[in-house]
C-alpha cells in the first residue's frame, strides 16, 4: 500500500460516526493494520485484522507477486503470520489489533458485532473479492465507513474484481462515495442493502 493511500486509510478510519470495532479483510504482513490500527487506539477502539496468512491467489509461487521469503520451508506454504505479528509489536498496537486467522466467509458467517468500518483487501479473484463484500457487508452498520483497496476503473491498471464490488457498493444506492486515493476507494453506508 503507498504511504499515500494508507494516510487516506487512517483519515477515513479517524472520527468514525457508529459505534463498534473496525475490521479488515486481508492484512498480510500488516502495514494497512498499522494505519488502521493507530487510528482505532486513537479512539479506544479495536481493529480485528483477518487473514488466513497463506496468501492469495496472486501471491503464490510462480506469479508475478511472489514473494520466496514468505514461505514456511517444511511447509512449502506461504506465511505472512510471524511477520504480519512482528509488524504490529513493532507499532506498539498489540493492544489494539487483534489477529484472526481464518477462511474469510468462515469468519464472516458466525460474525455477530456491529463494524463501524469495514476496509476489504483480501484476495482478489472474482470469487474471493465478491465472497468478502458479501459475507462481510451484512455487518456494517448504518453510518458505518466501507473502504476497499485496488480499484482500478482502466482494466489495463490491475484486476476487475474490487472495482466490481466498488460498483455493487455504489449501484446498490446504499452507499455515498466520500473520497478515494489513488486505488482506496471510501465509502459511507446510508442503508441497508447489498
Amino acid at each position: 500500500m503507498p504511504e499515500d493511500e494508507g494516510d487516506a486509510l487512517y483519515q477515513a478510519a479517524l472520527g468514525l460516526e457508529v459505534e463498534g470495532p473496525l475490521l479488515e479483510v486481508g492484512s498480510y504482513c500488516g502495514k494497512s493494520a498499522v494505519y488502521l490500527g493507530a487510528a482505532a487506539r486513537s479512539q479506544g477502539r479495536l481493529l480485528f485484522a483477518l487473514d488466513h496468512h497463506r496468501g492469495s491467489e496472486e501471491n503464490q509461487a510462480g506469479w508475478e507477486h511472489h514473494e520466496a521469503d514468505l514461505v514456511d520451508p517444511e511447509l512449502n506454504k506461504m506465511d505472512t503470520l510471524p511477520v504480519f505479528r512482528r509488524t504490529i509489536h513493532d507499532a506498539g498496537l498489540e493492544g489494539t489489533v487483534v489477529a484472526l486467522v481464518g477462511d474469510s466467509p468462515a469468519v464472516a458467517a458466525s460474525w455477530k458485532t456491529p463494524l463501524a468500518f469495514l476496509f476489504i483487501d483480501g484476495g482478489h479473484g472474482h470469487e474471493p473479492a465478491h465472497r468478502d463484500y458479501e459475507g462481510w457487508l451484512p455487518s456494517l452498520a448504518i453510518g458505518g465507513v466501507l473502504a476497499i483497496h485496488d480499484v482500478f476503473p482502466d482494466p489495463a491498471d490491475g484486476g476487475r474484481p474490487p472495482y466490481e464490488i466498488y460498483c455493487r457498493a455504489i449501484e446498490s444506492g446504499s452507499f455515498a462515495e466520500t473520497g478515494h486515493q489513488g486505488s482506496l476507494r471510501v465509502l459511507r453506508r446510508t442503508r441497508l442493502g447489498q
